[in-house]
Parts: C-alpha cells; sequence; structure tokens
C-alpha cells in the first residue's frame, strides 16, 4: 500500500488544482485566493510583527536614552495607605532641572514617606518630570508582545477579507446552481411522474 492516510488527505485538499469534470471556475478562483491568504498572512504577518516590534523597541530606548533620573525632595507627608493600594500617590516635590532652576511639581512616590526625604523622579532634558522609563528586559517584553498583537490583528484581517472573497463566491455557485436546477429540475420531473 503506497501513500496512505497522509496521501489520500493531501489529494482531498489539492483537489481544486486537479482536472475534474466537477471542477468550476469558482473552485480554481477560490484555491488561489486561500493559496495567496496562507502566503499574504505568513510573510505579510511577520514582516509586520517584526516592524512593530522593532519600532516600539526603538521607542522604549530612545526614552530610556531620553528620561534621567534626579534628586527631588518631598514637600509633603504621602498617606500611608492608598484607597485601593493599586494607584501610587502623589506629592509635590522639589528638584533642580538640567539647566539650574529649582522646579516644583507632582510625582508619584511610595506610600507613608515624610516631607523632607530625598527621593528619586525622573525628567527629560527640558527639566519635566516623566514616568520612569521601562528597564530593557521590560521593555522587550512590551515589544514582543506589540509586535505579537499587530500579526494577530494583520493575520485577522486578512482572513477577514479572505472569507469575504470566498463567501461571493459561494453565493455565485449558490446562484448557478440554483439556475441549472430550474433547467433540469423540470426534466427529471417528467421522468419520474
Amino acid at each position: 500500500m503506497s501513500g496512505g492516510k497522509g496521501a489520500e488527505c493531501t489529494r482531498r485538499r489539492l483537489w481544486r488544482w486537479r482536472s475534474n469534470p466537477l471542477r468550476r471556475r469558482e473552485d480554481v478562483v477560490e484555491a488561489w485566493i486561500v493559496l495567496v491568504m496562507l502566503v499574504v498572512a505568513v510573510l505579510g504577518g511577520a514582516l509586520v510583527g517584526t516592524v512593530v516590534t522593532r519600532a516600539v523597541d526603538q521607542d522604549l530606548a530612545q526614552q530610556r536614552a531620553d528620561r534621567h533620573p534626579v534628586q527631588a525632595v518631598l514637600l509633603t507627608d504621602t498617606p500611608s495607605s492608598t484607597p485601593g493600594g493599586s494607584v501610587r500617590p502623589t506629592a509635590k516635590v522639589r528638584w533642580t532641572a538640567p539647566d539650574g532652576t529649582v522646579q516644583t511639581g507632582r510625582a508619584p512616590v511610595d506610600e507613608g514617606l515624610r516631607a523632607g526625604t530625598t527621593i528619586t523622579v525622573w525628567q527629560d532634558d527640558r527639566g519635566v518630570l516623566v514616568p520612569s522609563p521601562p528597564d530593557p528586559v521590560e521593555a522587550r517584553v512590551e515589544a514582543v508582545l506589540l509586535g505579537c498583537g499587530a500579526t494577530l490583528v494583520f493575520v485577522a484581517l486578512v482572513y477577514a477579507v479572505t472569507s469575504l472573497a470566498r463567501r461571493r463566491l459561494d453565493r455565485r455557485r449558490y446562484d448557478r446552481w440554483a439556475a441549472e436546477w430550474a433547467l433540469i429540475g423540470p426534466l427529471l420531473d417528467r421522468r419520474t411522474s
């Protein structure tokens, strides 16, 4: 026995490509659509994922380069606990900007600190307080996750477009079958009665 179950499965999948008296033009078009969809989904998905991953990775690296830690003095006490506990409290702080001017503003701080405590805050090159940049590991994980998400969205769009095209082909097949049945059905009814 040559071929076996795998060869039979392959033959069934590729029936649209073989010469077959029941094969219609829509069947061949559908086979090409599915083949193109697979190629576009694999190659395009890989390209989109790579581009997004690199772009996010570069953006986060730029954030790490542009943001600098600076020592600040806490001007107000912070509560010992916050409602909900998931959001860090903000407090008024004073720090020195890169141009040497003394600045004040609000920054997220740990709970339970007293006024006068020295803390580390992050500023950009203009001296504006900004959130701390992600460390390289966090940045890489975020970039990869966003790249994977972009790949999934791209593949879903390709699949949706392919499904719409196949649905139109199915509609055409059903219409042609209905037209053919309208021609042949009465002939068969006369023979059976």
